[in-house]
């Protein structure tokens, strides 16, 4: 009797963990979208904007939260190698003497916020989620300098890279139209790279991520850019051979233009 007891007991248990995780939780939902999916790079683009925007769902038999909701849109572009030089007087000249090499490092990185960072989440957040230029991991190649000197090359790093306006980080840059209902806008510079973008919206509480939307953005060359860059990677002998035959066709058809009699 005891060990039936103890059975029915057991298989009670298991049955009600079995439903309380399978029902779903009750909490926010985040839902984002981007204005549009392609941006066109012309022989005339001097850049863009782009419009995220999205709503804070929510659940009716969700319990309010005291906190508050902030959002953070995180807009990322496909990844490269990068070296910065550091320029040292030699010899009574400015060269560059010292490099640092990173590897996959976002070509563009902008981040909008509700909030400063440090009011949104804790460093552990930040960083696991790439949220913040001073939490983007810039792996080094191969070096082994002081700590204080890759500091400085990091420093460097950034500021040209912002001074370009490849990335940016602003804080109270997202519009609430409504309690639920949120924008912002991205510039994208006329000097963005092609490839596709990763455009994360983030929702947190607390200093708790609740939920994350993702879309992709992709930025690409049309008409004749498109052509000649194609060609330039495919077949770049043939690109070659072309820029020559031009830069002489041109030449010449200067010379008959401009000859004097």
């Amino acid at each position: 009797m005891r060990r039936a007891l103890y059975s029915l007991t057991t298989l009670l248990t298991v049955l009600f963990l079995a439903l309380i995780s399978g029902a779903p939780a009750l909490a926010e939902k985040l839902v984002s979208a981007v204005s549009s999916s392609h941006v066109a790079i012309t022989s005339n683009f001097t850049g863009t904007q782009i419009l995220v925007y999205g709503e804070i769902a929510r659940d009716a038999e969700t319990v309010s939260r005291t906190g508050n909701q902030d959002v953070v849109v995180v807009v990322e572009g496909p990844l490269e190698r990068v070296t910065t030089w550091r320029k040292d007087r030699i010899v009574g000249l400015w060269i560059n003497a010292t490099s640092q090499t990173y590897i996959a490092v976002p070509s563009f990185y902008a981040v909008h916020a509700t909030d400063d960072l440090r009011n949104i989440a804790s460093d552990d957040w930040l960083k696991q989620y790439r949220i913040g230029l001073e939490h983007l991991p810039l792996a080094a190649l191969g070096t082994r300098a002081p700590a204080l000197e890759r500091n400085a090359f990091k420093a460097a790093f950034l500021r040209s890279r912002v001074q370009h306006g490849l990335y940016s980080q602003m804080s109270k840059s997202i519009n609430f139209l409504s309690p639920t209902l949120f924008s912002t806008t991205v510039d994208l510079p006329a000097t963005i790279p092609t490839g596709d973008y990763k455009v994360t919206t983030f929702l947190f509480s607390g200093g708790v991520l609740l939920d994350q939307q993702e879309q992709v953005l992709t930025v690409a060359k049309t008409g004749f850019e498109q052509v000649t860059f194609n060609l330039s990677r495919q077949h770049p002998a043939v690109y070659g051979a072309l820029a020559i035959i031009l830069a002489l066709f041109t030449g010449w058809l200067a010379g008959v233009i401009f000859k004097k009699d």
